[in-house]
């Protein structure tokens, strides 16, 4: 298991690209937050679908790290997105992740994102990932 601590020094030398920030993490569970900007809009004034996959994917990654420790390999073979609503433009980004099943060599989980401050989700996303044998537990 790794906590908030190790998992923020983790993202900041393996993926120093990686740019949120982890609210929780523990008990299969992570929330992360994402800082929106004009850079992460598309045409219409709405937050790019391919951001919104990143933060699902991300909040996943935390979860799983958060639960089985860090396992810089773990890759994700299957994600499934709905778009439900559109996200503000204007607010932060919160995705909160549940891990359904913890295997040795796989793992499957759920992904609510979220505008900061609004209760109706804008994304659902299950994904599973693939843990490597060589890091398996």
């Amino acid at each position: 298991m790794a906590d908030k601590q190790a998992l923020e020094q983790f993202f900041r030398d393996e993926f120093p690209q990686a740019n949120f920030s982890i609210e929780a993490v523990g008990d299969r569970h992570a929330q992360i937050r994402k800082q929106i900007g004009f850079e992460h809009l598309r045409p219409g004034g709405t937050v790019s679908g391919p951001l919104l996959m990143e933060v699902a994917d991300a909040a996943l990654y935390v979860a799983i790290l958060g639960e089985i420790g860090l396992v810089a390999m773990a890759v994700t073979p299957n994600l499934n997105i709905n778009f439900l609503s559109k996200p503000a433009a204007d607010r932060d980004i919160l995705a909160n992740c549940s891990l359904l099943k913890v295997g040795k060599t796989q793992i499957v989980g759920e992904v609510t994102i979220y505008s900061e401050g609004k209760t109706e989700p804008v994304v659902h996303a299950v994904a599973t990932y693939a843990i490597p044998l060589s890091e398996g537990r």
